[in-house]
């Protein structure tokens, strides 16, 4: 909690010093809805878990995945209701303090209507299920790569800059902007963002996360099933 709220504050001086010089305002966002985009951008960064463990990899490297497809439970169905428990436990944590810090010490834009706060909260939980769908597919090539460190560290780098952490997206080249919100990253975090700030149809949004949150836990069944095909052929 103590690093988000730090690199909240780095930041926030670093865009506040990019508006200053833009006079005040980039792509609809001025002071106050920057600091809200910052602040409610490093609370999702605990919650959604943008950069997870790796843990699913490192066991098919050591063999250990074998026990957990010996057990009678769907992996992927018991990974992901794990994962929602865990972003339960991070909305206290890692959700809730760095937004509170914000409208406390910063300017800070509040959503336009009332209804928007349950639509956001809705939207960071559709955030998280498209992000441990991400998350799955990455673990689940260690079935073919067996080391897939290489392609961990190519999600860590890139996912922030795509996603809207590292800028908002609307701060892309128009063309940019059209072609990230025709794949998954705007869903992880730009999107529930969006809905609390008021930019954008929210239900539009919505449908947007929930159909690729669908479209990657289908992919995510359908490789887990090759896989397990692929472990008996190695297993003999």
């Amino acid at each position: 909690m103590t690093a988000n709220v730090v690199f909240g504050l780095l930041r926030v001086a670093i865009l506040a010093a990019a508006l200053k010089a833009a006079n005040g305002e980039i792509a609809d966002y001025d002071i106050a809805a920057t600091n809200t985009y910052v602040w409610i951008g490093q609370g999702l960064l605990g919650f959604v878990l943008l950069w997870g463990t790796n843990e699913l990899a490192e066991r098919v490297r050591s063999g250990d995945v074998v026990v957990d497809l010996y057990r009678p439970w769907h992996l992927q169905s018991a990974m992901l209701a794990q994962d929602v428990g865990r972003g339960g436990f991070a909305f206290l944590t890692r959700l809730a303090p760095p937004m509170v810090f914000g409208m406390l010490l910063f300017p800070f834009q509040f959503p336009p209507s009332p209804v928007r706060w349950p639509l956001f909260l809705v939207s960071a939980v559709v955030a998280l299920v498209v992000s441990f769908a991400c998350r799955f597919l990455i673990d689940a090539s260690a079935f073919w790569l067996l080391d897939n460190r290489g392609l961990y560290g190519f999600w860590n780098v890139t996912s922030g800059l795509l996603c809207g952490l590292t800028v908002p997206v609307s701060f892309f080249p128009e063309w940019a902007r059209d072609v990230l919100w025709m794949t998954p990253f705007p869903a992880l975090m730009q999107a529930p963002i969006d809905i609390f700030l008021g930019h954008g149809d929210p239900l539009r949004i919505l449908l947007y996360q929930v159909f690729w949150a669908v479209a990657l836990l289908l992919a995510g069944h359908l490789v887990l099933r090759r896989a397990v095909r692929k472990v008996v052929v190695q297993g003999g």
